[in-house]
């Protein structure tokens, strides 16, 4: 046995138990050497290649009956489900929301493009197949596809609104996505805590609110980062246009107002004590309210018909055309030709493929991740306590980013204040983004003529009511009530991201987490008390808050040490809170066992799990471990009492 248990002492029940993972380790032993034996028997008897050639057929029908059950076509096809189950009042549900939905979505797709630095209908190209698809492949009802304010951002800072990379980026962060859900990567949204999560959540939205600054006033700016954009915006700033700002500022109070209006109730608040006349006036207040963005772009654009005249300029500045009809159904572009211009001007320099994909980058990963979290946000939020499955959305959205970009879309994702008026208009299945898809489809077919009369300014107000509720101010003080430290990596994301692009802004975020994750693993806390046995003999418990792990062993052993050479009593290490170790631990703990051997100091272990005493067994060490605290108190006072015999 490895474990070194004196002879002369009476055999306890606890160290009977140390017999039990010897048998065990042997009987695997034998087993791996009656395994050898049989597969050098097996390498003796050469096969033919016709025999290989007949196993294929068995192998791949057991890897389809493995991959093909019914549980997993059932997880990973969502709508076979819910599909057969589907009724009346599913049917009206999800007509209902995704019809206010679509009324949501055109609006912002229009203004998410200016965002994305791309013409206003290649934000209408996003909003309608991602929706067919996830019918299919999503697990939450609630997830509407399309374009997001954060993911425009991104997209413009990796693309610099040149389509042809913003659709290749769609693809290929679909395919990113889609490899990460085969895979099972939808834990790595773990490393993205909640500071991290709001600082850069809160940064985007000052970077968004700053993007449409030069919309709202009618001037010109540029620039990647929000200090970028600021000078941009000051340099700039006397060249403000009246009707632009007028336009602009209106917009947004209206529509902050608007806001207001789905709360306001009239009648009782107890919806079955409401009259009919109540509960419709009620209804049309929440439509009114939801609805507010469609209506602001309908007024809007209604003025701006009104006061256009052509061969004149018009008082504010307008989107201009949009083309009619849906997208040309094509691969996505895999490189860029050169445009020259009448004159010979180079205006776009030619790309291969691989130019353009080093020119995305670290977007390839920051999108695919950011794209997950705010899906993820929106199935948690309206989750009513059912588990979510991050694979199957990694799934779903890379699915439908890849189907997008097969129509001129760019990166997208569930955005959770659509996804609040989809649970609000009280959608019953995924099959509410049927409805959202065909009211983009119908507008691109219909109402892009009319488009052209839509104020940018009443696009940027669209934003800038939306994103200043994206700011997290509500989770400083709860956070810095429970643990002030969380504060230090969500203000260092919020900053960074600011100052620097903003993929390097919540890597300096998750790059904090890490270190503090790290750093907490290779400094275990280690509770001590002074224990006296029935007989008064003194000695020392230590308890260990966590598993044993290679950053944290030398650590743990130079504390235990600095205790024992302290208290010159038998030092007991409580395992209780160990739920495992490595190789470089049991190491270690060798080291530790000799160093109070070498100075004639009782160590003993309380408790050790199977897995721990599995590596120690591994690693031929020889310590004495006990189970009940009887015992254990016995065997001090034996020892102690056979040392001042000796």
């Amino acid at each position: 046995m490895n474990q070194h248990i004196d002879a002369n002492l009476p055999r306890t029940s606890s160290d009977s138990q140390l017999d039990k993972p010897n048998i065990q380790k042997s009987a695997v032993y034998n087993i791996h050497g009656l395994g050898g034996s049989q597969a050098s028997l097996i390498s003796d008897g050469k096969k033919s290649t016709m025999d290989h050639l007949r196993e294929v057929g068995p192998w791949c029908r057991r890897k389809y009956q493995q991959v093909f059950r019914k549980k997993i076509l059932y997880k990973r096809v969502p709508v076979l489900s819910w599909l057969p189950k589907y009724n009346t009042d599913d049917f009206v549900g999800d007509l209902v929301a995704g019809f206010t939905v679509g009324l949501t979505v055109i609006p912002q797709a229009l203004a998410y493009s200016s965002i994305a630095g791309l013409p206003a209908a290649y934000g209408l190209y996003g909003s309608f197949l991602g929706c067919f698809v996830y019918i299919f492949l999503g697990s939450s009802k609630d997830v509407p596809m399309g374009p997001t304010a954060i993911a425009s951002l991104l997209t413009f800072q990796a693309t610099q609104g040149v389509w042809q990379k913003a659709v290749l980026l769609c693809f290929l962060s679909g395919v990113v996505e889609l490899l990460m859900g085969l895979f099972g990567l939808g834990f790595l949204i773990d490393f993205v805590s909640g500071p991290v999560s709001s600082g850069f959540t809160s940064a985007a939205a000052f970077i968004i609110l700053s993007s449409q600054v030069k919309d709202l006033l009618g001037i010109t700016a540029k620039g990647n980062t929000f200090v970028q954009q600021w000078k941009s915006i000051f340099a700039d700033i006397h060249h403000t246009q009246l009707g632009d700002a007028v336009m602009g500022f209106t917009c947004i109070v209206v529509l902050l107002l608007m806001r207001l209006l789905p709360r306001l109730k009239v009648g009782p608040p107890d919806a079955d004590q409401q009259t009919t006349l109540q509960k419709i006036i009620n209804k049309t207040l929440w439509l009114i309210g939801t609805a507010r963005n469609a209506i602001i772009v309908i007024v809007c654009g209604a003025i701006g018909f009104a006061m256009y005249t052509e061969g004149q300029d018009p008082p504010f500045k307008m989107i201009g055309d949009v083309p009619s009809g849906l997208p040309a159904v094509q691969p996505p572009p895999f490189s860029i030709p050169e445009v020259v211009d009448e004159a010979g001007v180079v205006l776009q320099e030619a790309q291969s493929f691989g130019d353009m994909f080093s020119s995305l980058g670290s977007m390839l990963i920051v999108i695919p991740l950011i794209a997950l979290l705010e899906d993820i946000a929106i199935c948690k939020a309206f989750a009513d306590g059912k588990s979510v499955d991050a694979t199957q959305e990694l799934i779903a959205i890379g699915v439908s980013n890849i189907a997008n970009s097969f129509v001129q879309g760019y990166p997208g994702t569930g955005a959770l204040s659509r996804g609040a008026v989809n649970n609000a208009s009280g959608v019953r299945t995924p099959f509410g983004g049927l409805y959202t898809g065909i009211i983009v489809i119908l507008a691109l077919l219909f109402f892009t003529p009319y488009f052209f009369y839509i104020p940018k300014a009443a696009l940027a107000a669209i934003i800038i009511a939306a994103v200043v509720f994206m700011v997290e101010l509500r989770v400083v003080k709860p956070m810095w009530r429970s643990k002030k430290a969380d504060l230090i990596p969500g203000l260092s994301c919020f900053i960074a991201c600011l100052a620097l692009p903003i993929e390097y802004g919540i890597l300096v975020g998750i790059g904090l987490n890490i270190l503090s994750i790290l750093y907490h693993a290779a400094r275990p806390k280690i509770h001590m008390d002074q224990l006296i046995t029935p007989c008064g003999i003194k000695y020392l418990m230590l308890t260990p808050d966590r598993s044993l792990i290679f950053p944290s062993s030398d650590f743990v052993r130079n504390l235990i040490n600095k205790h024992g050479l302290k208290n010159q009593t038998p030092v007991v290490i409580d395992c209780t809170h160990i739920y495992g170790a490595d190789f470089t631990a049991a190491q270690v703990i060798d080291t530790l066992i000799k160093d109070f051997k070498s100075r004639n100091q009782m160590l003993l272990f309380l408790n050790p799990k199977p897995s721990v005493c599995s590596v120690f067994e591994g690693a031929e060490l020889e310590y004495r471990v006990f189970y009940d605290m009887e015992h254990l108190e016995k065997a001090i006072q034996e020892i102690r009492r056979k040392s001042f015999q000796a």
